[in-house]
C-alpha cells in the first residue's frame, strides 16, 4: 500500500519528468549496460558512446535523470564531476546543433485558419454534420485561447471549466492549478482579451454551449461516431489538430507544431510594439533569454496591430 507520503513524493513530480526520468535511467542501465550507482568514468563513457547519436537535449536529459537517481538514492552525484562537464563541452564542440523552433503562426495565418473553420462550422449546421461542428468549434477555440494566451500544449489540455470566468465582450480569465514555471504549485491566474475579431472569448463561450459542457475539462477528444469524451485531449494532440486546421485551409501545417501558438503571440506582441518586461509577464517567462527564443526579429504580419490584450 502506498503510504500518504509517498503518494504526496510522487504528487510533487511531474508526471512527464518522472516517465522521461525513467526511461533515461533504463537506456543507461538496459541499453548501454551501465552499473547504477555509477562513477563519473563511467558516466563520460557513456556520453561518449552517444555524442552525435543523440541530441545535446536529449544528453542533458540523460544526465539529469542519473542525477536525480543518485541523489534520490543517497549517492554522491557523478554527473557533476570536471570529468563530465569536460566531455559534455568537447561534444558540444564536435556535434553543434542548432536548436530547432517550431514557425510561428503568424497573424495573417491565424485569421485565414479561423475563416476556414468558421466555414465549416457553419456548413456543419446547415447539413446538420454534429461530429464537423464539434470538432471545428472545438480546434477554433483551443487555437486561438492557444494564441492569444501564448499556451503550451499541455497547459491547453489541462484548463478546466471550473478554473475560468469568461464575459463576452469583457475577457476571461484562466486559473492554471500549476504550470511548467510554477515550481512549487502556487497556481496562476491569466488573463485574456475580448477582440473584435479571432475573439478567443467568443470562441471559447461558443464551444462550450455547442459541446454542452458545464464542468470538466474544456478541451476533449472527440471520437469517430462524433461523441465527446468525459477526459482531456492528450498535449501530442494539439499539434495534429492545429497542423489539419493550418491544412485545411490551405497552408502547410507540416510546418507547425504547437508551439507555434507561442512562438506566434510573442512575434505578434513584438511587432506590436509590446516591451520586453510586459511580454514577459504576460507569457510567464522569468528570464529574458527565455522571450528572445520565441521571438522572430524578422516576423512580418503586414497587418496592422489587432488590440493589445
Amino acid at each position: 500500500m502506498v503510504s500518504d507520503v509517498d503518494r504526496y513524493i510522487a504528487a510533487g513530480t511531474r508526471e512527464n519528468t518522472r516517465r522521461s526520468y525513467q526511461s533515461a535511467v533504463e537506456h543507461y542501465e538496459v541499453t548501454w549496460g551501465g552499473f547504477l550507482p555509477a562513477t563519473s568514468d563511467a558516466i563520460a563513457r557513456y556520453l561518449a558512446a552517444f555524442a552525435g547519436k543523440l541530441s545535446l537535449n536529449t544528453l542533458r536529459l540523460r544526465l539529469a535523470a542519473l542525477a536525480q537517481w543518485h541523489a534520490s538514492q543517497g549517492f554522491p552525484d557523478p554527473t557533476k564531476s570536471p570529468q563530465v562537464k569536460q566531455v559534455m563541452k568537447g561534444i558540444r564542440a564536435v556535434h553543434p546543433q542548432q536548436e530547432k523552433q517550431a514557425e510561428p503562426l503568424q497573424l495573417l495565418a491565424l485569421e485565414r485558419c479561423v475563416r476556414w473553420l468558421d466555414g465549416q462550422i457553419e456548413g456543419a449546421r446547415g447539413a446538420g454534420d454534429s461530429k464537423r461542428l464539434l470538432r471545428c468549434s472545438r480546434d477554433k477555440a483551443l487555437i486561438l485561447v492557444g494564441f492569444w494566451r501564448a499556451f503550451r500544449s499541455d497547459e491547453l489540455s489541462r484548463l478546466d471549466v471550473q478554473f475560468i470566468q469568461a464575459r463576452r465582450g469583457e475577457g476571461m480569465r484562466i486559473f492554471l492549478p500549476w504550470s511548467k514555471a510554477d515550481r512549487d504549485n502556487r497556481g496562476t491566474t491569466h488573463s485574456a482579451p475580448a477582440l473584435e475579431r479571432v475573439c478567443p472569448v467568443d470562441a471559447y463561450c461558443d464551444w462550450l454551449q455547442t459541446a454542452g459542457i458545464a464542468h470538466g475539462p474544456v478541451f476533449r477528444g472527440i471520437d469517430r461516431w462524433g461523441r465527446l469524451s468525459d477526459s482531456a485531449l492528450h498535449p501530442y494532440s494539439v499539434m495534429h489538430l492545429l497542423r489539419d486546421a493550418l491544412q485545411g485551409a490551405g497552408l502547410d501545417g507540416d510546418a507547425y507544431s504547437s508551439h507555434s501558438l507561442r512562438r506566434g503571440f510573442a512575434n505578434w506582441a513584438s511587432q506590436s510594439g509590446w516591451d520586453q518586461k510586459s511580454l514577459m509577464t504576460y507569457v510567464g517567462w522569468k528570464d529574458s533569454k527565455s522571450a528572445l527564443r520565441y521571438v522572430d526579429a524578422q516576423a512580418d504580419f503586414r497587418l496592422p496591430a489587432l488590440e493589445a490584450p
